[in-house]
């Protein structure tokens, strides 16, 4: 097997469409199917299936992805390592939440392309960070941003960047707005507007309701921050947010943040990778980059 086929199995086993795949490597679909016959008869197994019009991946495809990943990032590797007096050049893949997308990461990303403008940076949602944990494992991320308590994983390096609160926030007129001080109980029957189930501030909050025996019937699940925010403004509910996430809006009286007895714990954001990831001088760069701008932009509660 070759480094073409891998990478057109990969895609394949991403976008699980053969034209599609074609497409983005710019080649016919012939190749792209003659290059994936020519890896399943090298390994003697079907790595697809066709269900009705869906391609799907077998068992022993999903199997091959990560070791197709892991061969992948190791030939890039070796190009970097022999390659030192040239423009670095490569790919980084980061799992992020959208919260740290849109409020903590644009700087950094501008101050690393400038100084590598051959890497390329790629982003896959991280929803939870169990997910995170689970993709940095199998080696499908080179780092990732971890949004969670303080948690050891001993396969992993993780170097805390931030501590912050969580706030409770309503639309200014919301009629928990007025109060001078609410109890968990004064949610019970409000509309909550959360997150994705396994996202870290979800879980803080759901659990502190359980420990207070507070069972909130209403609730609108979100994949956007950015929706719930919106929803918020708009008096639709109340929403528990990071700091970071709300403290515009409630400077500029969009939103207000309710004065509640609030017994979760904070929360804190870490940049993780995996204890044997080969460390290429872009990926170093890029954490050492994001260490030092936590450090010295002022952000809040800043470790």
């Amino acid at each position: 097997m070759d480094n073409k086929q891998l990478i057109t199995f990969k895609i394949a086993a991403e976008t699980l469409n053969f034209t599609k795949t074609a497409s983005i490597l710019n080649f016919a679909q012939s190749s792209v199917t003659a290059q994936i016959k020519a890896l399943e008869e090298e390994l003697e197994k079907p790595l697809f299936e066709r269900l009705g019009k869906r391609l799907t991946l077998t068992e022993a495809g999903k199997e091959f992805t990560v070791y197709a990943e892991k061969i992948i990032q190791l030939n890039e590797e070796a190009k970097v390592a022999i390659s030192s007096n040239k423009e670095p050049s490569g790919t980084l893949i980061i799992g992020a939440q959208e919260s740290q997308c849109t409020y903590r990461l644009p700087i950094i990303l501008k101050e690393f392309k400038d100084q590598y403008p051959n890497v390329k940076l790629i982003f896959k949602p991280a929803h939870s960070d169990e997910l995170a944990r689970e993709q940095l494992m199998k080696g499908t991320l080179d780092v990732a941003f971890i949004m969670d308590i303080s948690k050891p994983e001993e396969a992993l390096t993780i170097k805390p960047l931030i501590q912050e609160d969580i706030k409770l926030v309503a639309s200014p007129n919301h009629s928990l707005a007025a109060k001078p001080e609410i109890q968990l109980k004064d949610i019970e029957l409000e509309t909550l507007l959360l997150t994705e189930i396994g996202c870290s501030y979800r879980t803080l909050l759901e659990n502190c309701c359980h420990s207070a025996k507070v069972y909130p019937i209403n609730k609108f699940e979100f994949s956007s921050i950015e929706a719930i925010k919106q929803c918020v403004i708009a008096g639709l509910g109340i929403a528990a947010l990071p700091t970071m996430v709300v403290e515009h809006d409630i400077k500029m009286g969009k939103m207000q943040e309710l004065k509640w007895n609030n017994k979760i714990p904070p929360i804190f954001t870490h940049i993780a990778w995996h204890k044997d990831k080969w460390m290429s001088p872009p990926l170093e760069d890029f954490i050492a980059l994001t260490r030092q701008t936590f450090k010295n932009k002022a952000f809040p509660n800043m470790l």
